[in-house]
This record gives structure tokens, sequence and C-alpha cells, in this order.
């Protein structure tokens, strides 16, 4: 059990998830037909996407990379958070028609309603809503979360309407969660909760790990079902990033305290922090100051 005064803020967010990328034509095309998203930002040949002026994914260049090995470490997801049902359905729906290939799987997680694809590059992507949290069950501390059947199509003809196509890029989503790959679950709890500061909010059998602040469902997971034993991640395409905002300084500096006890090497520029995780997920945390792109 982590100390309360080691937790991370109730007030954290997930911001925008680095990509390496080796086309980023094909890529850049993906995340704004595909998904809706669009160009908010520019910067060392890189793109900032999202919705409205919240970047969400940053793809950026590195044509000189490989894809990473099925058995290795690194992003099983990036899941992307939507307002309301309309607007999940929506994006589905482009998603779908625009790739139909890339289309995954879906499922009723009891806490949410989610739909996967991959994308150009292998990468992960969950596309979800949020059940209200009063509709959430716990139970000795643990969220129940479940695999149920969720019919695409009949989601679509439930949620989808004429207004949420005509407006999908003028509605809202966020980062909701972060999930990964890793080698062990053991290690994970113990790099995440013990020493990062998340709360356990679930677990499956020694083969995922739920995590969050605040209470949520979870803000990050780790699961070994492709990547069980990997060791630290080679240079490669695919993850490159994954930024946790934190509401003030104090948070931040306290963050850097407590990795620095755990021996924990870690690079402050003043303003954030960037460690790595045991298999060298790079973490970046700073200051949310209006999801501001860095």
């Amino acid at each position: 059990m982590t100390a309360a005064n080691d937790l991370l803020s109730a007030d954290l967010t997930m911001g925008t998830v680095m990509l390496k990328v080796g086309d980023m034509k094909v890529m850049s095309n993906y995340y704004q037909k595909a998904l809706g998203l669009d160009i908010v930002a520019e910067a060392d040949g890189g793109q900032y996407l999202g919705r409205g002026s919240t970047p969400l994914v940053h793809l950026q260049p590195a044509g000189g990379l490989h894809l990473p090995g099925r058995g290795e470490a690194g992003l099983f997801h990036t899941a992307l958070l939507f307002n309301d049902q309309a607007s999940l359905a929506a994006t589905v729906a482009t998603a779908a028609q625009y790739s139909p290939q890339a289309f995954a799987g879906s499922a009723d997680h009891l806490v949410s309603e989610a739909f996967y694809f991959t994308d150009p590059e292998g990468n992960g992507i969950e596309l979800y809503w949020d059940r209200p949290r009063d509709a959430w069950s716990w139970k000795n501390g643990e969220v129940e979360m479940d695999t149920l059947a969720l019919s695409p199509q009949h989601y679509l003809q439930q949620h989808l309407t004429e207004e949420s196509v005509a407006t999908q890029r003028q509605s809202a989503a966020d980062i909701g969660h972060v999930h990964l790959q890793v080698g062990d679950v053991k290690t994970a709890e113990q790099f995440y909760v013990d020493t990062l500061g998340f709360e356990k909010t679930s677990g499956f059998h020694g083969q995922a790990l739920f995590v969050s602040a605040g209470g949520y469902h979870h803000h990050m997971a780790m699961n070994v079902w492709n990547s069980r034993g990997a060791g630290p991640r080679k240079d490669t395409l695919g993850l490159g990033e994954v930024l946790i905002q934190l509401p003030g300084t104090d948070d931040v500096g306290s963050l850097h305290e407590r990795l620095t006890h755990h021996g924990i090497p870690v690079a402050n520029t003043g303003a954030e922090i960037t460690f790595n995780d045991p298999w060298n997920n790079q973490i970046r945390v700073s200051v949310d100051a209006g999801r501001l792109t860095k």
C-alpha cells in the first residue's frame, strides 16, 4: 500500500502520446481521416494532432527505425475518451469506413464501452466512452470490469446521428488512458504503484494491471499478453513517450524526489521531468498548463 503522501495527485490527467513513425504521410492521413483529428501544432518535422486546441497524439518522424517485434515491450494502445456515445459512434464510423481491416474488436467493460483499431504502423488505438462514475462497482478496493460482447453495428444504429457526424471534429476528446506491453506484472506494480504513486484499481490473473489517480478506473495499464518476459526496449518505431500532467510544480517536485529516492534516473528541466520505466518506456511529467504543447 502506497502512503497517502506518496500518491500522485487526484487531479492527474494523461497528456499527449508521442509515436515514432516511419511514414508521416500515411500515419497523419490515418489520424486525420479515420479518427477525425486535426493538426493543432507542428514542430521539428512532427505533428500534434487533436481536437480543438487539445493535442492528443504527437507523430514524430523516425524513418531510420524498424517496427518492434510482437513480443517486445512498448505500446498496447492509446485510448481516446469521448464525452458521449454519439461522439464515440461518429469516430467509430469514420474509422471503420476509412480502414475496415484496422478494426480489432469491441467490448463492454462495465465502466466503459470500447472499440479497438490498429493504425497503419501497428499501434493499438482504443476509442471509448465512460459510464458515469456512480454506475461503477467497486469490490475490495478494486473496480469491477469485464469484457462483454458489444456489437458495433447495433451500437452505430443506436447512437450514430447526423449531428454527431457533422460536428465530429468539433466534439471534444482526451487521452483517457495509455495501456503498455511489459515483461512482467509484478515489476510493473513495483514501479507504477510503489514508486510512481498510482493506485492499483484492478488486476487480471497476474496478466494485467490497471492503475489510476483519484479513483478513475485506470489512467494506465500494463499487460503481458504479447510480451511476457520482455526485457528493456530497443529504439524502434512505435511508442516514443507518454505524457502525464500534474496540477502544480510541487507535485512534479515531490515525484522527482520520490523517484530519486528509489534510484530512478531522472532528467529535470525545472518545468518537467523525464524518466524511463523498467522496459525503457519513456515517461514525461509536466505541469498541466492548459494542455499546451511542449
